[in-house]
């Protein structure tokens, strides 16, 4: 089989920073540091008030883009593990009243449905907390009861997955006095594998030692399809399939685990009739012999630790299918060297103390600089 040539070498740190003029990779690679943003907000107590708070219900409220796919994954992780619904909506429900917490999330400070919702929330007594820009139309509505958790970093819009899920995790955090602090990942550990993870994929490591190139060389010129071994891992695989579309124009399928198997078995079925038996990429003619054999589907499947053995299992029949893990023990938090440099003590524990979010978060982070290469060796 031949392999699409890629405009620039990945093993080429220079060739691949001065091609990175949107700072994409940047841009991917400071996850962490809005994660440690949110958590610096909440030491400076702009979540104060919801400390004595026992809510009936907490609804996160919206936009477009990532704060929608971030509520997703925070309910698909912890909907059915906390002591209150955990809702999320496209408006303010009719039902909220005084003893709601709702959180409103966008990027577009200038959205209608962001404004009528804080508007709305408001007027009916909840605790309102707003994690979108300060500004414009948004600002402008009134509200005694907002709270507000505008972004401190700025990141291209795709990239804002973290910053919405860390702000999530933080009023969850702070309402019912800190109760389900337990099921929740720690912001500040979060933010130190989330930065671990930004060395690790760095334009000066090689693809053998980077797992964000090492995926995106194996998804450059081949149909692909993402999935997950779980809720939580499926909605970080349509995650990768919306930003590697958004930035690098590479169309990739996703859905749940059941439905891609079948699919992935019924495709191979349906190649090995139609494929020659044999095929020499160097004795070939387009012209004599036709088009080559397409390159089989490959599915990549998002998964915990926890996950593994069963998600192996699962797709042991599955022809060009791989896993997609956080890496264990010291490559994960880069060794002695990582703790170091990220003052990061309880990273000596290992993989098994890592919560569903933090490996999610890992595995999504990775999946936004995956498409930062895609892009500098030319999309698909």
């Amino acid at each position: 089989m031949t392999a699409v040539s890629s405009l620039v070498d990945l093993d080429d740190s220079d060739a691949l920073i001065a091609a990175d003029r949107e700072g994409s990779l940047r841009s991917a690679a400071l996850a962490g540091a809005q994660v440690r943003a949110v958590a610096t907000a909440v030491d400076e107590s702009v979540l104060a008030r919801l400390a004595d708070l026992r809510p009936r219900s907490v609804v996160i409220v919206t936009g477009d883009g990532r704060s929608s796919r971030a509520a997703s994954l925070l309910v698909a992780a912890l909907g059915d593990r906390l002591g209150v619904p955990l809702v999320r909506s496209t408006g303010t429900p009719p039902w909220i009243g005084p003893l709601d917490v709702v959180v409103v999330a966008g990027d577009d400070a200038g959205d209608p449905r962001l404004a009528e919702s804080v508007d709305a929330a408001s007027r009916r007594g909840a605790e309102v907390v707003v994690v979108a820009p300060e500004e414009g139309p948004l600002r402008a509505v009134p509200g005694a009861r907002v709270m507000w958790l505008p972004p401190r970093i700025a990141v291209r819009d795709h990239n804002a997955l973290m910053r919405y899920l860390a702000a999530f995790v933080a009023v969850l955090g702070a309402v019912a006095g800190g109760s389900w602090k337990s099921l929740l990942p720690n912001l500040s550990r979060l933010a130190d594998l989330l930065d671990a993870e930004a060395v690790r994929n760095s334009p000066s490591n090689e693809v053998f030692h980077n797992p964000a190139k090492a995926l995106a060389s194996g998804l450059n010129g081949r149909r692909v399809v993402l999935t997950g071994s779980g809720p939580a891992a499926v909605e970080v695989a349509r995650h990768g399939s919306e930003v590697l579309l958004r930035v690098a124009g590479v169309v990739v399928g996703a859905g749940e685990l059941g439905d891609v198997i079948a699919a992935s078995v019924r495709a191979s079925a349906v190649e090995s009739l139609g494929a020659p038996r044999t095929f020499d990429s160097f004795f070939h003619d387009e012209q004599l012999d036709g088009p080559p054999p397409a390159l089989p589907m490959r599915v990549v499947v998002v998964a915990s630790e926890a996950d593994r053995m069963m998600t192996e299992r699962r797709i042991a029949g599955v022809p060009e299918s791989e896993l997609l893990l956080t890496e264990s023990g010291e490559a994960l938090f880069g060794g002695e060297r990582a703790r170091a440099e990220f003052g990061n003590p309880a990273a000596s524990s290992g993989p098994d103390t890592l919560s569903m979010l933090d490996t999610m978060s890992v595995l999504a982070t990775r999946l936004d600089t995956t498409a930062a290469y895609l892009l500098l060796m030319g999309g698909s």
